[in-house]
């Protein structure tokens, strides 16, 4: 999960893109923690943070307001990796951002042609993304279109997969663009009964310093080489080893040993002294994944 963040023109306030749905259409705001923890799940354990004041709900973004410095409110410095940790462990739950039902897009909403576009969107979700992903243990439906950007969105399970969700998602978007050009955008989101449960096996990635690698992952290192097209997830930790997958440009590149001994595990080993060695599982040559493969 990548998260982008954007400075705002007020300085208590920063926004966070999660790079995925947040709100099927609008927005809803918080600033009463009580009313957020009945409403929301995200807005709930974005409360738990000390110096969140406020919340705001987007379409494809959180925006966090925080406590001014003058009334003892924390530095962005110290906020924003707390945000990010907040944002993606909700993502993993699989719960959903709103309590209650969510209505989805009404084919009567589209004019004849942006009707016509979204059945040539659905056919091909259906008839070509759609196989390729049950084959692999995932699952995929179209959700919206929204005319205005030219963006869709996608539910996604991803629980079953046996590669990275990002890189996946990468290979649809660039699927959909090619037969329908139209496309500027495609956000994810997850299907409701997806679940964590291929982490079930893997406790290494429920613990604080997998959490402060991902962290370091999402705002240090993946937007360092997303200008390559590559990302990087953390598949696992066991005892002093952590594991870790290149996607995109990454996968295949003749530099992702030197991207990995020369930067990424360098950033990891500092940020998290525990770990000893950081270990590429990525099946770069077509072959079997050698982490799996035992």
């Amino acid at each position: 999960m990548f998260i982008q963040t954007l400075p705002l023109a007020d300085e208590n306030k920063m926004q966070f893109l999660p790079g995925r749905q947040v709100m099927p259409a609008g927005s809803i705001s918080f600033d009463d923690d009580k009313i957020a923890r009945e409403k929301s799940p995200l807005a709930a354990r974005l409360f738990d943070i000390p110096g969140v004041s406020g919340v705001e709900l987007g379409e494809d973004q959180v925006t966090i307001t925080k406590k001014p410095l003058d009334e003892k409110g924390a530095l962005w410095i110290q906020l924003k990796p707390m945000v990010l940790a907040a944002i993606m462990d909700h993502y993993m739950t699989g719960m959903p951002v709103i309590n209650g039902p969510v209505e989805n897009d009404d084919d009567g909403n589209y004019s004849p042609e942006e009707l016509l576009l979204v059945n040539s969107i659905k056919e091909l979700v259906e008839e070509r993304i759609r196989p390729q992903l049950l084959d692999d243990g995932g699952d995929v439906a179209f959700k919206s279109y929204d005319p205005s950007d030219a963006t869709i969105v996608l539910a996604m399970d991803s629980s079953g997969l046996s590669t990275p969700a990002f890189g996946t998602q990468i290979k649809i978007e660039n699927t959909l663009k090619h037969f329908v050009p139209e496309i500027s955008r495609v956000r994810f989101e997850r299907m409701e009964e997806e679940t964590e449960a291929s982490e079930e096996d893997r406790p290494g990635l429920r613990t604080a310093d997998a959490q402060t690698i991902r962290v370091l992952l999402e705002t240090r290192i993946n937007p360092a080489i997303a200008a390559h097209g590559g990302y990087i997830t953390l598949i696992d930790i066991q005892e002093e080893i952590a594991y870790v997958e290149m996607a995109g440009g990454c996968q295949g590149c003749g530099m992702a040993d030197a991207t990995l001994k020369q930067g990424v595990e360098v950033e990891i080993k500092s940020a998290v002294p525990a770990i000893e060695r950081v270990l590429d599982v990525t099946d770069h040559a077509g072959g079997t994944n050698p982490y799996y493969s035992g």
